[in-house]
Formats: C-alpha cells, structure tokens, sequence
C-alpha cells in the first residue's frame, strides 16, 4: 500500500539511534498488521543511525515509510506532537522502535477506533492477558501501581495508563490541547484528559517486551514529577459529578 492509496491508520514512532532496530519492527508491522497504513518515523537530527536505514529500505514495504524531522525540538515527547501533527489519517498508533509493543493486537485496536468508537484504545500489561517482560524492577512496579490504582480508584477505564502504546482518534488528537513538556508523559495525559471530558476509553490486553538491543530514553526520576500530575488530574472527573 503505497502513499496516495486508501489508508485509515497512521503509526507514530519515534526514534533516537535505532538503527538496530527499526527494520524488524517494519518487518513486524508488515507481518501482523492487515490494516492499511502510512508509518511516520520521526527523528531529531540528521545525523541519527536510523535516517540511512530508513531511507534504504522503505521502498521494500507494501505501505507507505516516511522519515519524519522532529519539528518542536529534541526529544520523545516533542516527536510524538510531530507525528500527531503529520499524521493524515483517522487512526493514529504510536509505536516504539525498540520492538517492546505488541503488533499483534493493533488490527483488534483499530476495530474499537473505527467501529466501535472509541477515543482511545490502550495496550495494557496490567490486565487479565497482559504481560510485562522485563525492565527495570522499580520502573515496574510504580507503573502498575499507577495504573492500578487509577482504575480502582478514580474509575479509569484501563490497567495501564502510562504505556505509550495507544492508539487515538484523529479527531480526538486535534481537540486536546497537550501540556506534557517531557519524556513519554503524553500518553497519560492525553487519557486522563480524555477521561475526565468523558470521552471513549478501551483497553487490550498486550504483551511489553524490554529492548534487546539500543539504548532507552527513558529518565524515570526527572519525569516522575510529570506523571504525578497527571495522576491527580484524573480525579478531576469527581468535580464534574
């Protein structure tokens, strides 16, 4: 499926050196995703490793491949605004390079989007189904205690708010005005704000995979600070009652 073609599903991934990486997760999404997509892959600079690997072999792939320069500044968070931004299609998927989410369940995630309705579908370790494969132990357990107790607590309807692999509406995307100013913190704003303007929130069950190869970007005690706010911004919803 190649660009100008019919095709529902953008998928957002952003990069930082995943030249190791970024092929099987083409291959991947190739292999387990029949829906017709475009793939965004979003960089910070022109000297990132993955640039030239891209650029070699997206014209292997049945759908689109576009190398996409991160346009708000360094960093995860601004290459997912980008992606959200460029993205042209109903369906928006963000992705990690580093082979950790679970393509399997996307074409179930954009059946809940385009017919079902709903605003958000999150991939979640932390219900019944769900796995999570590594990582750090701390890392772990104050991401399912984040979520968990979202759910039972505030009435969240998902396991797993801080994953960061959803995937949104368009329309929902452009209606939320994003405040997150770091790390991987989107995600969890834009479903705690979803949640409390009373918008369409599911879950999937999903298997998190911990890198094999590459480095993560992920700085868990400078962002800690962000997604406690957001946390308490859930509760929010208790005010509209």
């Amino acid at each position: 499926m190649r660009e100008g073609l019919f095709c529902v599903l953008s998928v957002v991934c952003p990069v930082y050196n995943e030249a190791e990486n970024i092929e099987r997760l083409l291959n991947g999404l190739q292999e387990k995703v029949s829906v017709p997509m475009e793939v965004l892959v979003v960089y910070d600079h022109d000297g990132d490793n993955t640039v030239p690997v891209v650029a070699k072999i997206a014209p292997r792939y049945p759908f689109a491949v576009r190398l996409v320069k991160n346009r708000f500044g360094a960093g995860a968070l601004n290459a997912i605004k980008t992606g959200f931004a460029e993205a042209r299609h109903e369906a928006v998927l963000v992705v990690m390079a580093d082979l950790s989410d679970d393509l399997s369940v996307v074409d179930e995630m954009y059946r809940l989007v385009a017919e079902e309705g709903f605003d958000i579908v999150c991939g979640s370790r932390y219900m019944r189904g769900g796995r999570q494969i590594g990582g750090p132990p701390l890392k772990r357990f104050l991401s399912r205690m984040a979520g968990v107790s979202l759910y039972y607590l505030a009435g969240l309807p998902t396991h797993d708010v801080t994953n960061s692999f959803k995937m949104y509406r368009r329309e929902f995307l452009q209606s939320v005005n994003v405040e997150s100013s770091g790390g991987f913190e989107i995600g969890m704003e834009l479903v705690v704000k979803a949640f409390v303007a009373g918008r369409k929130i599911a879950e999937l069950p999903a298997t998190w995979t911990d890198r094999t190869a590459g480095r993560s970007r992920f700085r868990m005690w400078r962002w800690i600070p962000n997604y406690l706010r957001w946390y308490l911004y859930a509760f929010k919803r208790f005010g509209k009652r």
